[in-house]
């Protein structure tokens, strides 16, 4: 279903953001799974947005007019956890002073959505796994089961087989959420979609009052080449500290470079801490981990990528020195040693487009058109 079909049946515009390929697969494998209530589980690393890909699912399925529940299975473990899912009466344990419905009962007709389902304990996996069968749900402390219309969608960072195969994850339980499978992707996966998340990201801080500020092309291109480990919620991160701390309301390409290298080296401390053998005391941190590279903070090396063409470390240097001149032609161009015109040419040949400053004025020496 495409963006003018959503708009022709009602149906708000998918939040999840970008161009590239994977993104526009994502927003129709979501669109041709949400009218079913088959179970559904998300995969895929952190911070890459599988909880918005459950409220997607649930915002176009049938059951959008009820609720959503999410549920962390990370945050408490035994009867807690029994009685966040289940409910308990009154009595059931100590502290329980009186009944609650519980997560499935509360999402009756509606969708539960079962975060860090990895870190779900066994015991508590099997009776899961019951209600799952047969849509009957058991109170903490009662005998009397209460029947449950609940879609259930899981998400987990972890590798559910590895972790079948460590006795660590029920497989009956695996095959019973695993109906259909959406997997979220890294943003080294999906660079393109970067520049798209970020100008949202900084549209909806300016929302919520913070001030207005726009990237560059060369920080957008920085942006780009970053490895992002922390992923979606990383770069929103970022770029809420960018507009924190930015006094102009340009994000230029050396503002973002510096946020980035202090990213670089806060990751590389922390490899010096984590890789440094314990059977080799005298082996020095330097000896340890490897320096990082400017633009990337990928684990392995990634050759040619790194490897900079002269085209590219001309468009780079021409690229700060506009925005060292805040885009004033002239001025760039004779910090260069090349005159106005050629200065245009090469930005022409190499496909630099000035943004829209606050203060230039469209025509003459200083214009950003």
């Amino acid at each position: 279903m495409n963006s003018d079909t959503r708009a022709v049946r009602g149906v708000a515009p998918s939040r999840i953001l970008g161009v590239s390929p994977w993104s526009r697969d994502l927003r129709d494998e979501i669109d041709r799974v949400a009218p079913f209530s088959s179970s559904v589980l998300i995969t895929g690393p952190s911070g890459t947005g599988k909880e918005l890909v459950a409220r997607e699912l649930h915002q176009r399925s049938p059951r959008c007019e009820e609720r959503l529940i999410p549920v962390d299975c990370a945050s408490v473990t035994g009867e807690l956890m029994a009685s966040q899912l289940f409910g308990h009466h009154a009595g059931a344990f100590t502290g329980a002073n009186y009944s609650a419905l519980g997560c499935f009962r509360a999402a009756d007709r509606g969708t539960l959505f079962l975060d860090e389902i990895g870190e779900l304990e066994l015991s508590l996996q099997s009776k899961l796994l019951r209600v799952l069968q047969e849509r009957v749900v058991v109170p903490v402390g009662g005998h009397e089961g209460h029947s449950v219309n609940v879609r259930v969608i899981a998400a987990t960072n972890r590798d559910l087989k590895q972790e079948i195969v460590a006795g660590r994850f029920r497989e009956d339980l695996y095959f019973r959420l695993n109906v259909v499978t959406i997997r979220t992707a890294s943003l080294t996966q999906r660079p393109d979609d970067i520049t798209t998340l970020a100008e949202s990201f900084l549209d909806q801080l300016a929302r919520d009052g913070m001030p207005r500020k726009t990237l560059s092309p060369g920080a957008c291109e920085a942006l780009s080449l970053y490895s992002w480990p922390g992923n979606v919620r990383q770069l929103q991160n970022v770029l809420e500290q960018a507009v924190i701390h930015c006094d102009g309301p340009l994000l230029t390409l050396q503002f973002i470079q510096r946020l980035l290298d202090h990213l670089n080296e806060e990751t590389s401390r922390k490899r010096v801490i984590t890789e440094q053998p314990t059977c080799e005391p005298h082996v020095s941190p330097a000896m340890v981990a490897r320096p990082l590279p400017e633009d990337t903070l990928a684990a392995e090396p990634k050759s040619d990528q790194q490897w900079l063409t002269l085209s590219a470390l001309e468009r780079s240097h021409i690229l700060g020195t506009l925005e060292h001149t805040y885009y004033n032609r002239s001025a760039a161009a004779r910090l260069l040693g090349i005159s106005r015109q050629a200065l245009i040419r090469k930005m022409k040949k190499l496909e630099i487009k000035a943004p829209r400053l606050p203060g230039k004025l469209p025509g003459g020496d200083d214009s950003v058109s």
